[in-house]
């Protein structure tokens, strides 16, 4: 993360003393890179923190918090330069191609650097998603080498602008996935690899589950998901109810991963007042 800031600090420098825009995108692109390791560590640091009585659920989302926030800050700069980039189309500036080839080399020995060194850990889904994200950084710094080169020769200065705003869009759209993600999660939204109907159908095959409806699943952040239901079941004395609610958990961990499941108990043969009733159960 130390090297990622200090290249950050670098492209501005350059892009500022260069009159780069395209340096600039880039140095926005790969501060993308810091929040998203920072996040990593905070959520990682904070989801240890127990809950307490004003964070019931603990803290597991103040990383996506941090992250729709990082999020929004990048869009708006991204349009911002994606402005900047108009401006030049409108009115060229004459850029200093060494400083964009220098800072651009500069830039591609870190990222290629980090690239080589997780290629080793390509196997882990995680690391794969770093190295794919530090390629792509390694390829805008060799656009911008090539795009200086071509400036230097042919003294095209509107291609500057071009790779700016091209960087800018790759910043914007990674950008709007991430508050696209984020804003699903803080807005109780279902965790993506989940159906509620592939929940309560798997609910249904335990042994005196009659009827299950008003189910809820959303995220607590990360692989934190939390389940709420209402089970209807036949009349059954107290302990075969606490051996019905361990049974319901133990299939929504293990067929689900879902980590906190809430379950009400009702009598089977009440009226239905759910819009999501499965009177049903499935074949076993």
């Amino acid at each position: 993360m130390a090297a990622t800031l200090g290249l950050v600090v670098a492209e501005v420098f350059g892009g500022i003393l260069g009159r780069s825009v395209a340096l600039l995108n880039d140095a926005v692109h790969n501060l993308s890179d810091v929040p998203a390791l920072g996040i990593s560590y905070l959520a990682m640091r904070w989801a240890e923190r127990p809950a307490d009585t004003e964070k019931t659920y603990g803290y597991h989302r103040a990383g996506t918090l941090a992250a729709y926030t990082n999020a929004f800050v990048l869009v708006l700069l991204s349009i911002w330069l994606g402005y900047e980039a108009f401006e030049r189309f409108r009115a060229p500036v004459e850029v200093v191609e060494s400083w964009m080839i220098w800072t651009s080399v500069a830039a591609l020995a870190v990222n290629g650097g980090i690239t080589l060194a997780l290629v080793r850990g390509r196997g882990d889904l995680n690391l794969r998603s770093i190295l794919v994200h530090n390629f792509g950084d390694a390829l805008s710094n060799i656009a911008i080498i090539v795009g200086a080169i071509i400036i230097h020769v042919t003294g095209a200065h509107w291609i500057d602008p071009l790779l700016g705003l091209a960087i800018g869009l790759l910043v914007l759209w990674s950008s709007i996935g991430i508050l696209r993600e984020s804003s699903h999660i803080l807005l109780e939204g279902r965790p993506r690899e989940l159906r509620v109907e592939e929940v309560a159908r798997a609910i249904l095959t335990i042994e005196g589950v009659q009827e299950v409806h008003d189910v809820h699943l959303w995220s607590l952040g990360g692989d934190h998901h939390a389940l709420s239901l209402h089970a209807r079941v036949p009349d059954m004395h107290l302990d075969e109810c606490e051996q019905l609610l361990a049974s319901i958990k133990q299939k929504a961990s293990q067929d689900f991963g879902i980590e906190h499941t809430t379950v009400q108990l009702e009598r089977a043969g009440l009226p239905a007042h759910s819009g999501y009733v499965m009177p049903e159960p499935v074949k076993k």
